[in-house]
C-alpha cells in the first residue's frame, strides 16, 4: 500500500463507521419501540430510551394471539427445509454442470441462466394454478417444493466448482472413491464458503418470505411470522408496539444464522495438493 493510499485509509474507515451507524439506527429504534407503549410511539419523537419501559408488548402478542408460536414454527419449518434442500440440490446441480459432460448440459446451463433473467412476479399466477391443481394449498410443501432449488445459486455453485482443483478429485479417485463418494467426502466439505453464503441468503429469503404465504395460505394456523404480523393491523390503527415486538422476535433467528455462518463466509478457502 502506497503513501497516498495510507493517507486515505482513516477517511475510508470514518465513512464506513458513519454508514454503519446510520443503518443501525432504524433497528435500534425498532428494538426500543418494542418496549414502549403505543401512545409513546405514535406521539412522535426518536427517543432511543423508552420513557416507560415495559415487557407488556411481548406478553400481549402471545396472549392476544395464541397462534403466534405456531406461526414461528411454520416459518422455522419452511426456512430450514428450504435451506437444506437448496444446499443439497443446488450444489449437486452445480457440480454436475461443472464436472460432468452429458448430452444437453450446455443447453441446460443456458436454460438456467434464462431462468435467472425471468422476474419472479411473472411466475406467480402459473405457480398458484399448479399448486392448486396438486391440492397443496395451505400446506408446507406449497412453499417448500418450489423453493427447493434456485437457478441463481445453481449458477453460483457451478462457478465455484469450475475453479475447484481437479487434482483433489483425481487423488480421491486413486484412493478408490466413486463420483458420489468423491462429492460428499472431498468436494462438499471444501465448499464451505459457497455453502455458507447460500445458507445466509436462502434462510433469510425463506424466513422473510411474505408474498408466497399470502398467496397460498388462507388458513390462519398455516400463516408464517411475516404474514402473521398483518394481524396486528386494525381497521383504523396499526398496533406498532405489538408489530415492533413481533418483528424483533422474527429478526433473532435470521440474525443468529448470519452470525454463525458469517465466519465461514468471510474466511475463504485455501486449496493444497497435500494429503
Amino acid at each position: 500500500m502506497g503513501p497516498k493510499a495510507r493517507r486515505f485509509k482513516p477517511l475510508v474507515y470514518i465513512l464506513l463507521a458513519a454508514y454503519a451507524v446510520v443503518t443501525f439506527i432504524p433497528f435500534l429504534w425498532a428494538l426500543s419501540a418494542s418496549f414502549k407503549s403505543l401512545p409513546e410511539i405514535v406521539g412522535g419523537g426518536m427517543d432511543i430510551i423508552p420513557k416507560h419501559f415495559t415487557f407488556d408488548n411481548y406478553r400481549t402478542i402471545f396472549k392476544q394471539e395464541p397462534l403466534f408460536p405456531r406461526w414461528f414454527l411454520n416459518s422455522a419449518i419452511i426456512a430450514l427445509s428450504a435451506t437444506v434442500f437448496n444446499l443439497l440440490f443446488n450444489s449437486m446441480a452445480g457440480y454436475a454442470l461443472a464436472r460432468i459432460k452429458f448430452p444437453g448440459s450446455t443447453l441446460m446451463f443456458y436454460a438456467i441462466l434464462g431462468m435467472i433473467m425471468i422476474p419472479g412476479q411473472l411466475t406467480i399466477i402459473p405457480s398458484y394454478l399448479i399448486i392448486k391443481y396438486l391440492g397443496w394449498l395451505n400446506s408446507y410443501q406449497a412453499i417448500i417444493v418450489p423453493m427447493a432449488a434456485q437457478a441463481t445459486y445453481i449458477f453460483m455453485m457451478r462457478q465455484f466448482f469450475i475453479n475447484f482443483p481437479k487434482e483433489l478429485e483425481e487423488a480421491a479417485e486413486l484412493d478408490g472413491l466413486g463420483r458420489m463418494g468423491m462429492y460428499f467426502r472431498v468436494v462438499l466439505p471444501l465448499a464451505k464458503p459457497a455453502l455458507a453464503a447460500q445458507t445466509i441468503f436462502i434462510f433469510m429469503g425463506a424466513w422473510n418470505e411474505f408474498l408466497k404465504p399470502l398467496m397460498l395460505m388462507s388458513d390462519k394456523a398455516m400463516f408464517t411470522l411475516s404474514l402473521g404480523l398483518n394481524t396486528f393491523k386494525g381497521q383504523y390503527i396499526s398496533f406498532w408496539n405489538y408489530i415492533m415486538a413481533a418483528s424483533i422476535i422474527m429478526t433473532l433467528p435470521a440474525l443468529l444464522i448470519y452470525i454463525f455462518f458469517n465466519r465461514f463466509f468471510v474466511k475463504g478457502i485455501t486449496f493444497t495438493g497435500g494429503k
